[in-house]
């Protein structure tokens, strides 16, 4: 989490969360890791109200107008990171980034979904960064390279090609 931790402090500002929000519920661990090396205050998003008690979509203290960063595992097309963002600035919060290890950079328009709703999204590596060392280290042949930079090229109609819709 260092590496991340310094890329965020590149990119976002040094110093500038005042809480790491774990989304439901692969994002918890990340942002446990996370809120220690920024040693920021942990919080927890739920995709909905638990629906009784509270019937909290965020458990732990937040003040109103502090600066969250949202913290998962990883991100397809950024909805669920939309859906904790919405919870989160519902909530009071100032949430304008994500952090996610893995972005599949795949899926045309989830970056500009998300830019358009003011949220910059970080991330260590896409598909591209991991098909570079595949291909620098020869871990597959030629070919199958190749079929993956097509697939990665045009997903959509990669699929529509391969039985897919």
């Amino acid at each position: 989490m260092t590496l991340a931790k310094n890329q965020l402090q590149q990119d976002a500002g040094f110093e500038v969360f005042d809480y790491v929000a774990g989304g439901e519920t692969a994002g918890i661990p990340y942002a446990a890791w996370m809120s220690d090396e920024l040693e920021s205050s942990m919080l927890y998003v739920r995709k909905k109200p638990k629906g009784f008690g509270r019937n909290a979509q965020i458990e732990g203290h937040m003040e109103e107008g502090k600066r969250v960063l949202l913290v998962e595992d990883l991100a397809t097309d950024g909805g669920s990171k939309l859906n904790f963002v919405n919870a989160l600035r519902s909530a009071g919060a100032q949430c304008d980034d994500a952090f996610v290890v893995f972005f599949y950079g795949v899926i045309p328009g989830a970056l500009e979904a998300l830019d358009q709703a003011g949220v910059t999204l970080h991330y260590l590596c896409n598909w591209w960064d991991v098909l570079h060392v595949a291909e620098k280290g020869n871990y597959f042949s030629k070919e199958d390279i190749a079929g993956v930079k097509e697939y990665l090229e045009d997903p959509l109609g990669w699929s529509g090609k391969h039985g897919g819709k």
